[in-house]
């Protein structure tokens, strides 16, 4: 099982924080596309270029590998002052 975290204005727009997925094994860019398909009213918010992702809590690339165990974030950018 993977799960997948939804933050900030992210979680938001998709009315979701989590989201649990069975059997999926792919990128990080995958997983976009297949929550779009499963979701299609999160694709734009998802493929956004600006969502940034992490998988185990470290920032990662659109194709890092996810696997069995992992917890995936997607969070906007995010600024501090």
């Amino acid at each position: 099982m993977i799960k997948v975290l939804f933050f900030a204005s992210l979680r938001q727009q998709l009315d979701t924080a989590e989201y649990q997925l069975q059997n999926f094994s792919g990128s990080v860019q995958d997983l976009r596309a297949h929550l779009a398909e499963l979701f299609p009213s999160w694709e734009v918010h998802l493929q956004a270029d600006n969502v940034q992702a992490a998988i185990n809590q470290e920032m990662v690339t659109g194709n890092a590998a996810v696997a069995d165990g992992d917890e995936v974030a997607f969070f906007p950018p995010v600024t501090g002052g």
